[in-house]
């Protein structure tokens, strides 16, 4: 019965730990994301965040859901993305912490279009989704990605 007690008087501090890293990792906007589509309501895109060497988070696109064709390239970018496969381009650039849970001052690419927005990002829902918005002066639109 003793040795039970201690057993689970050691195990208590480990559980808690394990609980306070999961919620850690739900503080950030770094990991893989669903990117879905606002219309659809479906998954469009896998996007990985990641953060670069000087501090900003960066996303990129790492497999496209049913495509509407093989391999598609960014025909209608304008900028270096142009030409270039959409699995594994960068599509997320330059999101600086602006707040707990929060980013902005970065931009997003959508690739369809070939168009990048002004964008910020915030964490929701304990850091399960990650609301998404894109901006042209005035005008902004939203997506709300879900935690993989």
């Amino acid at each position: 019965m003793r040795k039970t007690f201690k057993t689970l008087l050691l195990a208590l501090p480990l559980a808690m730990a394990g609980i306070t890293a999961a919620q850690a990792d739900n503080a950030s906007a770094e990991g893989r994301w669903r990117q879905i589509d606002p219309d659809t309501h479906r998954a469009k895109s896998i996007v990985e965040i990641s953060r670069t060497s000087n501090g900003a988070l960066h996303g990129r696109i790492i497999e496209l859901l049913n495509p509407s064709r093989p391999n598609p390239t960014c025909d209608k970018c304008s900028d270096d993305r142009k030409g270039k496969p959409i699995t594994g381009m960068e599509i997320i650039r330059g999101m600086r912490a602006d707040g707990a849970n929060k980013w902005s001052g970065g931009s997003i690419l959508k690739p369809d279009e070939g168009k990048v927005y002004k964008s910020k990002m915030e964490l929701i829902e304990g850091g399960r989704k990650l609301q998404v918005s894109g901006c042209i002066a005035f005008i902004c639109k939203s997506q709300v990605w879900e935690r993989m």
